[in-house]
């Protein structure tokens, strides 16, 4: 069972010992408390079992999307992701800002930048084109870390690069050595061009396309050269 899965059966079982404390109190029945184990206990095995733990990360994406602060931080993070993507010559084939928009485009997951990873194969025998690679997952965080100063996501981005790297058979220390390089760059990527992110920014909060995304960001790097 998924960590997520396992968070909303915690937050199942503590809503259904509190309501077996109180329900006498209120005249409510015992048979309520018991129904309702049964079925959180079923949804979280269905879940997990069926659906791959994509029915929990869909409930906790719908309600972290009540928060506008959570939105804007998603967004803020993909944006990151996308521009240094640019400006490292990787194409950026599409994206999502919530894992609804993700299931309706057949991609499982809370959303994300998805690239052209046909030079993937390549990059794991080409240091500089893996460097790239690296660069772009350490993107989003390294947006948040410049906006915010401090990161929320970017869990998966650390196991994608992380997983690589291992499967390259680097040694620990060449592995975090590569991870902070690689947040460094991004970092210095994203402050050289805060005009064409902004712009970014915007383009992907009104939903547009890669390729007016693209125009956006040109028109700012023209700009600034």
């Amino acid at each position: 069972m998924n960590q997520l899965s396992l968070n909303l059966v915690a937050i199942g079982i503590f809503t259904i010992t509190m309501t077996s404390l109180l329900g006498p109190l209120v005249n409510l029945s015992p048979l309520v408390p018991t129904i309702a184990t049964a079925g959180v206990l079923g949804l979280a095995t269905l879940d997990t079992l069926s659906w791959r733990g994509q029915g929990s990360t869909l409930l906790l994406d719908w309600l972290a999307g009540f928060s506008a602060g959570h939105r804007d931080r998603v967004i803020r993070h993909e944006a990151g992701h996308f521009l240094v993507a640019h400006q490292l010559g990787i194409p950026t084939t599409g994206y999502t800002l919530n894992a609804w928009d993700a299931l309706r485009q057949g991609y499982p997951g809370q959303g994300g930048v998805r690239f052209d990873s046909t030079e993937l194969e390549t990059a794991m025998q080409k240091g500089e084109l893996l460097d790239r690679y690296c660069t772009i997952w350490m993107a989003g965080i390294a947006a948040e870390r410049l906006i915010y100063g401090n990161v929320e996501g970017g869990a998966d981005d650390r196991q994608k690069l992380r997983g690589l790297l291992a499967q390259l058979g680097l040694p620990p220390t060449e592995r975090e050595q590569k991870e902070r390089w690689s947040l460094l760059r991004a970092k210095t990527l994203l402050e050289a061009q805060i005009s064409a992110y902004e712009a970014l920014m915007t383009a992907m909060t009104q939903g547009a396309s890669v390729e007016v995304c693209n125009e956006a960001i040109a028109q700012h790097l023209l700009q600034a050269a």
